[in-house]
């Protein structure tokens, strides 16, 4: 397996965000949030987007952008369901903690919603502290990951 950067438009970040909104659909009833942020945002030299592959298989991924100048934010987390529970988010995600700290952020910022236990769970073991809400979903849960 290898963890490559790539940008939002790639066809490794396809089957991702399809997946993606599906399981929002299935679990919101909204999959509309794929689409909220400009994928030019993942770029660098403020951002960037890793998947992890195996072969021509897309196995995880996610983004990082410029939330201010301090903070960096995990957008469009991850795993494709034939490899789920096997630590490739984990994976992802520090690997997104390496390109923040590459990238100068001090700090690292996510949301993720209600119906995802799983990724609430995985943030909080991973050392991520609960900031309560601060984007412009409703009910979501908010973390941050010091790197200084």
């Amino acid at each position: 397996m290898n963890c490559v950067s790539v940008r939002l438009g790639d066809p490794e970040v396809a089957p991702l965000l399809l997946d993606l909104h599906r399981e929002y659909e299935t679990r919101y009833g909204d999959g509309d949030s794929v689409h909220d942020v400009d994928g030019a945002e993942f770029d660098p030299p403020s951002g960037g987007f890793l998947v992890l592959v195996d072969g021509d298989v897309t196995v995880a991924g996610g983004g990082l952008r410029q939330f201010n100048a301090t903070t960096a934010e995990v957008k469009r987390m991850w795993t494709n369901p034939n490899y789920r529970r096997q630590g490739h988010a984990k994976t992802i995600l520090r690997e997104l903690e390496a390109l923040a700290r590459i990238l100068g952020y001090e700090r690292m910022r996510l949301e993720t919603g209600y119906a995802q236990p799983e990724a609430l769970a995985l943030y909080r073991s991973l050392g991520f502290t609960d900031i309560g809400n601060y984007g412009i979903y409703e009910r979501a849960s908010g973390f941050e990951l010091d790197l200084s």
